[in-house]
């Protein structure tokens, strides 16, 4: 991201825990490039990203928001109307939990409150976030952006389970904030990413059976441990270079989402 490019831009960023975190790089790359960044934590976790916080290039501070309390979304905003003068240029989403029982090849035997859980955390909550701050982005002088972490929710993914239901829902959910943001200036999009060593992935049971194997099956090759990839283009879509862009799904994981599995195709039975 071009040094400048972001100068004037304000944007809020969830989802860091550690300096692994997609979102860290995130923010350390929109001050890069000229932006103003607060970040979120919540619960115990709020020390660790108070810690990822004085890592930036220029340490931040870190607002207390559980996205599933609407009382912290209302704190949220009226901060950013006190700090910012009510205007934000961009949202990073990058929330996403289900329960163990929901995960790791269990999907079938999932009870209903896990899998409700992994919904309301991992989807609804980007309408939430988007909705309280829509007053906020509206004011964007190149209109104002919602982007949202995915990974691909096309397809049934080993061991994913009902976070990938989750993130099948995060798609449809960007598609219709997408739909009715749109007419007050503001775009949604989700960046999908190939998988990450990131604390997060490490949660999940069996990861390595996604990631195994990724870098063969991606035409451009993948790095499991580089996530600056993808953090570049969730930058481009803050920035008014995608001003015209919005309800897409942009893939980042080095072109698996377009390859057939080994052994498709004609004759292949």
């Amino acid at each position: 991201m071009p040094a400048g490019l972001l100068t004037g831009q304000r944007f809020l960023i969830t989802g860091v825990i550690t300096r692994d975190s997609i979102a860290w790089h995130v923010a350390a790359r929109a001050q890069e490039a000229g932006a103003e960044v607060l970040l979120t934590g919540f619960g115990r976790p709020k020390r660790l990203t108070e810690r990822a916080a004085k890592q930036l290039p220029t340490p931040v501070d870190v607002l207390e928001l559980d996205v599933n309390r609407p009382e912290d979304l209302a704190a949220v905003a009226a901060e950013i109307d006190a700090r910012w003068d009510g205007r934000l240029d961009g949202v990073v989403h990058a929330i996403a939990f289900a329960p163990e029982e929901a995960l790791g090849g269990r999907f079938l035997d999932t009870p209903a409150e896990a899998a409700k859980t992994a919904f309301e955390t991992s989807a609804f909550s980007l309408k939430a976030l988007g909705a309280a701050l829509l007053p906020a982005l509206a004011k964007a002088e190149h209109g104002g952006s919602l982007v949202g972490l995915d990974f691909d929710g096309q397809v049934a993914w080993p061991i994913y389970d009902w976070m990938g239901v989750a993130k099948a829902a995060l798609e449809a959910t960007s598609r219709y904030f997408a739909r009715y943001a749109g007419p007050q200036g503001v775009r949604s999009n989700l960046v999908s990413a190939g998988p990450l060593q990131t604390i997060a992935a490490r949660g999940i049971p069996g990861f390595e059976q996604l990631a195994d194997g990724w870098d063969q099956g991606a035409p451009l090759g993948w790095d499991t441990t580089d996530p600056t990839p993808t953090a570049d283009a969730i930058l481009f879509l803050l920035s008014p270079l995608s001003r015209g862009i919005t309800a897409e799904v942009l893939h980042v994981d080095g072109g698996v989402h377009a390859q057939a599995p080994v052994g498709a195709g004609p004759g292949a039975a």
